[in-house]
């Protein structure tokens, strides 16, 4: 990204609810970084917050104690002529009225904001400043649709749009199977008398299912419902897109929706044409008539997936990364046994819990077993088969005053919802059960708890656990400098399973059981630079559902493998020898495969494949670190023959070496240890290993690969004591690597500088050694 120049227009936006905002500005250069108890720091500029509190109408401030920063993030907008403003949100918990947050470049100028609004149980308020930059636009249109180009023509024409991609006929309805009935194609207007997009806000309250056997997308959109600045992604300036009765002639029966489409987000553009039966909407709708976000939304995903019956069966995990980006993690709650084991259970409870709290969405669903119906209601009130989300996740203590009670009773609790809009659990700590009893009115209030047969309902999670069998985690992950939370550098790679007859190009060849075509699968390199980092990795293949209609709907097994290779590895891997294979993705047919794995400090192979060798299809990649990974592809097999290979020669022989550990090192401290490191030396070429402290037997398992011209000259293994002034020389072993060598492990003494009959010196290093005159043997 550009630097930011240094002077830059500030804007601030307003609170939220409307509250009255004062802004002003008189330079907005934000060159310094100086933390005050709010401060958010970035690449580019930081921005250091002061809270205030007025006192009784007097002028004078001092700082209050009750404001807290309870979320930030960042924002891009699209300004005419293509530049983009990008800036950090920040949201405050503003206990009352008066509250001013003032925004204090270091340097000129100031900004400040003051909140007048009344006071409300909760009251919160968002500031963001932005600055500018060129940037192309991150959005692309599906079926090259415009919309503002679009609802121009049809309000200068007078007429209300018709979309000719996805028209108003049984071809967008089904393609095998027709619903039951005369379906008639009706605008909002003609179902009700003053239509609009929302009615009082947006709620996981507002959907139900409707016909379609979809209850996986309205549990999706349930999830959504509860994270504003999420839904206002898939619904961008959904304030220009309501109806406004005032203004009937600027009405063209055009909506637009966004959807992270394959790592892109794509705008899909609809008419309001929505199918009916008997003047009733036939799929999702709202509880409230004149409410049609949900039945819209639903359609501009239809046009996506191809028809209406292509959502018939799915998955709640799939729509919800589509509706945000998010990274989507599936768990087995009975294969991984968690109604069993407590400590699995209560893992599981405290992930569950970060994710919500950090902006996460949550879905869960009961398999049916085996020869019965799906969605047939249990004695438990529960439907198998069925999706359900989750709305909340709370830790309680029973006592005296709920939540502030630390010898009381501790309770682990979640909130579902069921998208039928009715049939609730029954157990203990349903809407009528006795264990509310021990809980206050007020309290109750406070859970949103409701005795209503409104399809919301609360459980332990214990008996969540052993009613459930899987649950979908969609991890919002925070890549924002601007954050309070844990920030995550993320790369994405597009990537696809490709065919060929030469092995050299076959890019699809199963998965590991396939040892003769394994490393002919895509090879991603990425490095660790830390001590241990923990990393994400997601596989996602591309959505299958545009091909339901030919038979070839059904996502393919997918999975990947991760191996430590040598350090300094550019080229991909055709031999698995010494590297360690780390890590196993599961091997599902889902539309995305997820793995948490913390990585010790190194190289590393990633290799997506399918199950079975010969399918091709394709992927994204995407990976999360603490720090930047440097993940690329592996495309070339050997280095590149080029003109200068004829003047400065070419690689005749590969060797590929790991040093596995030294002993029996001279001691180079009072305490009797060391702080050993080895030094590779091949030709013109070095590879240091990590420091290993405190160890005269210092294990290391170090890989380096060389491509060497001159096959005479020695390959170099020193090992090396790291010192802070100047690191000392413990002694070295010279290897000739040539192919004839043995290739088991063998231990070498160490020896002082010179050639391999140099003076003794104490210790001894162990080693493996492969080599070979085929540069694409390994």
């Amino acid at each position: 990204m550009p630097a930011t120049p240094a002077k830059q227009p500030c804007l601030i936006s307003s609170f939220k609810n409307s509250f009255p905002v004062t802004a002003t500005t008189t330079d907005s250069s934000l060159p310094g970084i100086n933390n005050s108890a709010f401060g958010v720091s970035s690449d580019r500029f930081l921005v250091s917050l002061v809270i205030h509190h007025h006192c009784k109408g007097h002028p004078e401030t001092h700082p209050s104690p009750d404001v807290l920063l309870v979320r930030s993030e960042e924002s891009q907008v699209k300004k005419p002529g293509g530049s983009v403003s990008a800036g950090v949100s920040l949201e405050f918990d503003v206990p009352r009225s008066g509250t001013q947050v003032s925004q204090i470049p270091q340097g000129k100028g100031d900004t400040t904001l003051t909140h007048t609004g009344k006071e409300e149980e909760r009251n919160s308020c968002t500031k963001e400043v932005c600055h500018t930059e060129k940037m192309s636009s991150p959005v692309q249109l599906f079926r090259d649709q415009k919309y503002h180009e679009l609802k121009r023509q049809c309000i200068q024409q007078r007429r209300l749009f018709e979309d000719p991609e996805f028209p108003a006929s049984d071809e967008s309805l089904y393609y095998q199977k027709a619903p039951r009935g005369n379906v008639e194609w009706k605008r909002p207007k003609d179902l009700c008398q003053d239509p609009y997009l929302f009615v009082n806000g947006i709620s996981s309250h507002d959907l139900h299912q409707g016909s379609l056997g979809n209850c996986w997308f309205v549990a999706a959109c349930s999830c959504l419902a509860l994270r504003k600045t999420l839904w206002q992604q898939v619904i961008p300036d959904f304030k220009e897109q309501e109806w406004d009765p005032k203004t009937p002639e600027k009405y063209a029966g055009i909506f637009r929706f966004r959807f992270w489409c394959f790592g892109i987000w794509t705008e899909v553009v609809i008419d309001d044409l929505l199918p009916t039966i008997d003047g009733t909407l036939i799929y999702c709708h709202s509880n409230v008539e004149n409410e049609f976000w949900s039945a819209l939304l639903e359609k501009a995903y239809a046009k996506l997936a191809g028809s209406y019956e292509a959502l018939d069966g799915g998955s709640a995990a799939d729509a919800i990364v589509d509706f945000t980006g998010a990274v989507a993690e599936s768990i087995d709650l009975v294969q991984g046994k968690y109604s069993e084991t407590i400590s699995e259970q209560m893992k599981l409870f405290e992930d569950l819990l970060k994710v919500h709290r950090r902006g996460g969405l949550i879905s869960c669903f009961i398999a049916s077993s085996f020869g019965r119906a799906n969605e047939v209601e249990a004695k438990t009130g529960l439907v198998a088969g069925h999706a359900y989300s989750v709305t909340a996740v709370r830790k309680l203590h029973l006592g005296e005053r709920l939540m502030f009670s630390f010898k009381a009773e501790k309770l682990f609790m979640v909130r579902l919802r069921n998208p039928w809009g009715n049939r609730e659990w029954n157990g203990a700590w349903s809407d009528n059960s006795e264990e509310w009893k021990k809980v206050s009115i007020a309290e109750r209030k406070s859970l949103g708890l409701t005795v209503e047969n409104d399809g919301e309902f609360w459980m332990t999670f214990e008996d969540w656990c052993k009613n459930f069998t899987d649950v979908d985690i969609c991890r919002i992950v925070n890549t924002s400098y601007f954050s309070i939370h844990k920030t995550w550098e993320t790369k994405m790679m597009h990537g696809a399973w490709v065919k060929n007859s030469e092995p050299l190009l076959n890019r699809c060849g199963g998965c590991f059981d396939n040892t003769e075509t394994f490393l002919q699968n895509p090879q991603y390199i990425f490095d660790v630079k830390k001590t241990e980092d923990k990393v994400l990795i997601s596989l996602q293949q591309e959505d299958r559902r545009r091909c339901k209609k030919v038979g070839k709907g059904d996502n393919i097994i997918i999975g990947f493998e991760i191996f430590k290779v040598e350090d300094n590895r550019s080229y991909r891997l055709h031999k698995l020898t010494v590297q360690e294979r780390v890590a196993t993705s599961p091997y599902i047919n889902t539309r995305n495969v997820f793995l948490k794995k913390i990585l010790k400090q190194g190289r590393y192979v990633l290799i997506p494949t399918t199950y079975l060798p010969g399918i091709t299809a394709k992927f994204i990649l995407r990976l999360f670190t603490d720090v930047p990974s440097k993940l690329r592809e592996l495309t070339a097999d050997k280095p590149e023959m080029t003109c200068w290979s004829l003047l400065c020669g070419y690689p005749r022989r590969i060797t590929q070496i790991k040093i596995h550990s030294a002993e029996g090192l001279q001691e180079q401290d009072g305490s009797g240890g060391a702080d050993p490191y080895v030094l590779i030396k091949c030709e013109n070429q070095k590879v240091r290993s990590p420091v290993q402290h405190n160890a005269t037997k210092a294990i290391f398992n170090t890989q380096v690969i060389f491509y060497r011209k001159n096959i005479d000259s020695p390959i170099i293994v020193q090992v090396w004591n790291s010192n802070i002034l100047c690191d000392q020389f413990l002694g070295q072993a010279l290897l000739a690597a040539s192919p004839s060598d043995p290739r088991e492990q063998q231990t070498l003494q160490l020896r002082g500088r010179g050639s391999q009959e140099a003076e003794e010196v104490p210790g001894h290093i162990t080693v493996k050694v492969f080599s070979s005159d085929d540069l694409v043997e390994l």
